[in-house]
């Protein structure tokens, strides 16, 4: 297929040269009903935020430039169907779960995966078991699971109905997934991917491999995130000889807006065109730029580059204190000389970098400037550090999804929440990924990475009542 061809984005340029009158949805009809002064930002953007309009195509009955789009998309990936994601890869994640898990049926989950996963178990009523994610020691953090773990877990639970894995974590560490996919497929078990940050992996090298070609039959990636889509741009890869694509289609129908966004539309037909014409030039020059900013980084006394014990993303580059400074202290430093982050945590920052080409320029040389300037002069301070006590690497919830109706939810102390079933899902945003599970048995080593996280003014998703150092919890206890 020609991948030089942009056919939604083209069709959308094309009706606006024709200077419609509207009189159908949306009410700001093309820009021209909107506030004056603010209207400047987004005069451009309205032209091309239609509705199904004869041309236009419909995303849930897709039969012109949306199809060829989404066509084009497959070609590129090599898979038998790719689907645009609207509401972002919550969505896609809604669709990967409700399409192949019923009601009771065992699903193996990686335990740091994304909130919208959880919500998707729940919401299908599942039994979930999680598979415990390896610590990496280095850089403080879960990284994915282990090859070992899989194989334990399907030997226990034969007749599970999904591996549902994360890959690669939020901070671009990718793992060996290809074993674990054909362990499962051995199994006749399905394998749903979480890809969010790997959009960009077809590439390949430099890059980890994507979980599509190395064989998932479902795969979610957050365009957004690392190619050129706006917000909530998302895609959905179908690539399965175990699941009905038309099942599929049918949860997209579902979770997916009856009123898309064309401009979201056209801007994930414009990515798969960027991608699509990438060229090796480009990854050469991109390797370089990369590389002279780590440098740059690593010049730096008070702070060290983390590097990548396997294979890992080269648009992410991690950071940490030598000086005993938590990853939050330091980007309140960053901002104040205008630069943020993807994320920081108790130990890291995160930046993500862009997935430029040859023609363009992005002022990586000023930002190395500024940051260098944010952390000069930085004193030693003591951070305690927190060494997490060993989980068990295959466990399920002490109070099920179905159960969780039948106990009442109460407010405790966090220091005698140690033990108790936690009632509420604890998220620090970013990157999204639960803390404490609705349902699970809270180990005082969360509990403590908890009250870390609270000390250094973390942000969160869920928890209305940790500012009055208390949480919600089943009370299981027999009356």
């Amino acid at each position: 297929m020609n991948q030089f061809k942009k056919p939604l984005y083209k069709a959308l340029t094309a009706h606006i040269y024709n200077d419609p009158i509207s009189f159908h949805v949306p009410g700001h009809k093309f820009g021209r009903v909107f506030p004056k002064i603010e209207g400047a930002f987004f005069e451009k953007i309205l032209k091309i935020d239609a509705t199904e309009l004869s041309g236009l195509d419909d995303l849930h009955s897709p039969e012109g430039p949306i199809l060829e789009a989404e066509s084009l998309l497959a070609n590129l990936y090599s898979v038998k169907n790719s689907f645009f994601l609207i509401n972002g890869s919550t969505a896609g994640n809604l669709v990967m779960v409700m399409s192949v898990c019923e009601e009771d049926d065992i699903v193996l989950v990686q335990r740091n995966c994304h909130k919208s996963i959880l919500n998707a178990l729940k919401l299908a009523k599942v039994e979930p078991v999680f598979l415990e994610p390896d610590y990496d020691k280095d850089w403080k953090i879960a990284v994915g699971v282990d090859i070992q773990t899989v194989k334990e877990a399907i030997t226990a639970y034969p007749k599970a109905k999904a591996l549902i894995l994360t890959y690669p974590n939020y901070y671009g560490i990718a793992y060996e997934l290809k074993e674990m996919i054909e362990l499962a497929h051995q199994r006749h078990i399905p394998v749903l991917v979480d890809e969010a940050h790997g959009a960009h992996f077809i590439l390949g090298d430099p890059f980890p491999p994507s979980a599509v070609k190395l064989g998932a039959d479902l795969v979610v990636q957050s365009a957004h995130k690392t190619l050129p889509a706006m917000t909530m741009g998302s895609y959905l890869h179908y690539n399965s000889d175990l699941i009905d694509v038309q099942i599929v289609m049918e949860y997209l129908h579902i979770f997916q807006s009856s009123s898309p966004s064309y401009p979201i539309m056209a801007s994930l037909d414009l990515a798969r065109y960027y991608l699509a014409t990438y060229e090796s030039s480009d990854i050469a020059l991109l390797e370089k730029e990369i590389q002279s900013f780590k440098e740059g980084l690593a010049d730096i006394p008070s702070i060290r580059v983390l590097p990548y014990s396997g294979t890992g993303d080269l648009l992410k580059v991690t950071i940490q204190s030598t000086c005993g400074h938590s990853g939050l202290s330091l980007q309140k430093r960053l901002e104040a000389v205008g630069i943020f982050t993807e994320l920081a945590d108790p130990y890291n920052i995160l930046f993500v970098l862009p997935l430029v080409k040859e023609t363009q320029i992005y002022p990586l040389k000023e930002a190395l400037a500024k940051i260098k300037a944010a952390f000069a002069g930085i004193s030693s301070t003591r951070m305690m550090e927190i060494i997490p006590r060993k989980n068990k690497q295959i466990s399920s919830l002490t109070v099920g999804y179905k159960e969780m109706k039948n106990f009442e939810v109460i407010d405790i102390s966090l220091s005698e929440a140690a033990g108790m079933v936690a009632a509420e899902m604890i998220i620090p945003y970013p990157p999204g990924i639960p803390l404490l599970l609705q349902g699970e048995k809270i180990t005082q080593d969360r509990l403590e990475g908890l009250i870390r996280l609270i000390n250094d003014q973390a942000k969160f998703q869920g928890g209305s009542s940790l500012k009055q150092n208390k949480i919600k919890v089943f009370d299981t206890k027999e009356k």
